[in-house]
């Protein structure tokens, strides 16, 4: 044990070990705000040498300029109060590249409970951050895909939801009025099994294109209901404002002329609509109006399809 103690008295042999580490270890004096110390380290990771590590003004201006105000003002306040603290941010290279930097700080006080030093260690926190990064992206792809319909690739049933709740009370707030067109493809059935589901698909991938186009309010939106049905939302939209937009919806799938052999009308796929119109109080609820739009369609459909039947709610 005698031969050991000697041995870790050595400041040399602490060096040696945490300059062996991938953290970079270094000093600062608060005093005089200059590096007292900084691990070799630093030259491979971040192209600088360390004797070129002078100031705390180095490390601020090898800081990304994007990160550099919050983090200095940040650790600066951090120090100055005692606390101990970390901060990640991105440290520029020699070659004008960056690497994420996670700075570990420790404030070192003297007997009078003064600031006396500071001293860090800095991680290469790159390739979580890259992990990070990512896992976030991922997840707004998902966020994404989950209010997108897998087929038609416009909004799905739950986006429509969403939206309708929050258009739902902003109608109610600023009292404007809110339509909603339904929409069931006529004769699917037989469209479907004259030409098969593949093509089935495709017919309504070009009805959902088409009625998309026939949009033009900034937070109008156009979803797939379900099966062959779709939905469109037409905020601050009153009675006359639904009357149009379901009449262009119609003239547009005309144009397109998707051919169906076995619908009586024109031979051409058709859709029957039922709309509604409500400028919300306290007594509507938005199931009884989805539920009112939804009977226009059925009278829609029993009065023979491709028309459009609407309802104009009072609340």
């Amino acid at each position: 044990m005698s031969d050991v103690s000697p041995l870790f008295d050595d400041n040399a042999v602490y060096r040696t070990l945490l300059e062996s580490t991938k953290a970079i270890p270094w000093k600062i004096d608060w005093a005089t705000m200059k590096f007292a110390y900084i691990g070799p380290q630093i030259e491979a990771l971040l192209g600088w040498s360390s004797d070129s590590w002078v100031s705390v003004e180095d490390w601020a201006m090898r800081m990304h300029p994007e990160d550099r105000e919050y983090v200095v003002n940040f650790c600066v306040a951090q120090s100055q109060a005692g606390v101990d603290h970390e901060a990640d941010y991105r440290a520029l290279t020699r070659d004008n590249g960056y690497v994420w930097i996670r700075d570990v700080v420790h404030v070192v006080r003297n007997g009078k409970g003064e600031v006396e030093a500071l001293i860090g260690f800095m991680f290469d926190i790159t390739e979580r951050k890259k992990t990070e990064e990512k896992l976030l992206n991922l997840q707004k792809e998902l966020e994404v895909l989950s209010f997108k319909d897998g087929l038609t690739n416009i909004a799905n049933r739950r986006r429509f939801d969403s939206s309708f709740e929050l258009e739902w009370d902003r109608a109610r707030s600023e009292r404007q009025p809110l339509s909603v067109l339904l929409f069931d493809v006529d004769f699917f059935k037989q469209y479907n099994d004259l030409y098969g589901h593949t093509q089935g698909d495709k017919c309504l991938v070009e009805i959902a294109q088409t009625l998309s186009l026939a949009l033009d309010g900034p937070r109008d939106l156009v979803a797939r209901y379900g099966g062959e049905e779709f939905v469109v939302l037409l905020p601050e939209a009153d009675a006359e404002g639904a009357r149009k937009v379901a009449e262009r919806c119609q003239r547009l799938l005309q144009k397109k002329a998707i051919v169906h052999a076995l619908s009586p009308h024109g031979r051409r796929v058709t859709v029957s609509i039922g709309a509604g119109t409500v400028a919300p109080g306290g007594q509507a609820e938005r199931a009884a109006f989805i539920k009112a739009v939804d009977q226009q369609l059925y009278v829609a459909k029993n009065n023979g399809r491709h028309r459009i039947e609407h309802v104009q709610l009072e609340t």
